[in-house]
């Protein structure tokens, strides 16, 4: 199962890595980013309703209640927010500068399962040490990825992605983008955090993205009828525009946001935001493979300290998960999450206490 979740990680990172440039090239012919949110977590919901119904035809779909209700819109109205901010900032910004931002996440992400208990900080132990340090090693090597070029490995002409698309960008452009992207960050943060808390009591991966997206779509659409000044913005134009729709509709909203609470449900908040720092890795990997650029002293060691800050964090989550399971068996309760060891499973401690009290 360890693999399997790995595995979607690191593909939705690939995937994600041309979803900045189709939105910025949307943008730049004009597309709002405001009727993007609309539209795209509006085809979201026309492609989730018979997914989740075929899905659940044979299987016993968990009972809905307000109490998740309101957590899920609480949820989307993380995710309409997270979206304006990502592709506001995308469009003053750059994909290049939105890859950089992304990789604040993981650290935010720590921070706020800490102190929500999601996470065990406990120094002594290896496991903890293990994915703190490889906490640093992920937020470090994207930063010497992006900031440091250093000489040149190899003979391909090219300059540093980043700074040349900073160098051309208005300050006051770069200034903007740079802080509502993160802001997305810091959202996106909060977002995993609430998305673990609804699945862990409603484990219904399918349901949650499809009640989210719809939340979404109304809460977007109210705003953008406000903000969106331009009536002929909704119009919908068979070029970039649409494709953009039609990719962050499918990938981002759909695939993306199921695999992402299957994940969470499986590992938690702090493992599925370790992978945002492999799409600089891909990135790189793809510019030198497919566009001929350099490689560049700066991006080689930023990413093997993103490779070793990545092997660390998983290899202290194995070490936590193994330690959760022999404790399991030792006490005979288990864990209602494999990343929430302090919280423990509601029916076994009412029959533990049951048993207890007819002792």
């Amino acid at each position: 199962m360890g693999a399997s979740v790995t595995a979607a990680m690191v593909t939705l990172e690939v995937l994600d890595v041309g979803l900045n440039t189709v939105t910025k090239a949307a943008m730049s012919r004009g597309a709002s980013h405001f009727i993007l949110v609309v539209y795209s977590n509006m085809l979201a919901i026309f492609l989730l309703v018979p997914s989740s119904f075929i899905f659940y035809r044979k299987r016993t779909r968990p009972q809905l209640t307000w109490s998740i209700v309101c957590r899920i819109f609480l949820l989307g109205l993380l995710s309409c927010c997270g979206q304006m901010f990502h592709y506001f900032g995308i469009e003053n910004g750059s994909p290049a500068l939105a890859s950089a931002m992304i990789d604040l996440t993981p650290g935010f992400t720590f921070i706020l399962a800490i102190i929500f208990r999601m996470e065990k900080l406990e120094l002594r132990v290896q496991s903890s040490q293990a994915k703190s340090f490889g906490t640093v090693l992920l937020i470090g090597g994207a930063l010497i990825v992006t900031l440091y070029k250093g000489l040149p490995i190899t003979s391909a002409p090219s300059k540093n992605k980043l700074i040349n698309e900073l160098v051309q960008l208005p300050l006051s452009n770069w200034t903007i983008g740079g802080i509502f992207l993160a802001a997305h960050s810091v959202i996106l943060a909060i977002y995993y955090i609430v998305q673990a808390w609804i699945v862990r009591d409603y484990p219904a991966e399918l349901m949650i993205t499809l009640i989210c997206s719809i939340f979404v779509t109304i809460l977007s659409s109210a705003v953008s009828l406000v903000a969106e000044k331009n009536p002929n913005a909704w119009r919908l134009r068979p070029d970039i525009e649409l494709m953009a729709i039609g990719y962050s509709a499918i990938f981002a909203v759909s695939v993306r946001s199921v695999l992402h609470t299957w994940a969470l449900r499986k590992k938690g908040p702090v493992y599925v935001s370790m992978f945002k720092p492999l799409g600089m890795v891909v990135a790189l990997v793809f510019g030198i493979a497919f566009l001929g650029d350099t490689l560049y002293l700066g991006s080689f060691v930023g990413a093997a300290t993103i490779a070793l800050g990545f092997y660390a964090v998983i290899w202290g989550q194995a070490k936590e998960e193994k330690m959760d399971e022999d404790h399991t068996e030792i006490s005979g309760f288990k864990p209602s999450s494999p990343c929430v060891p302090l919280l423990i499973n509601k029916s076994n401690t009412e029959d533990s206490r049951a048993t207890f009290a007819s002792g």
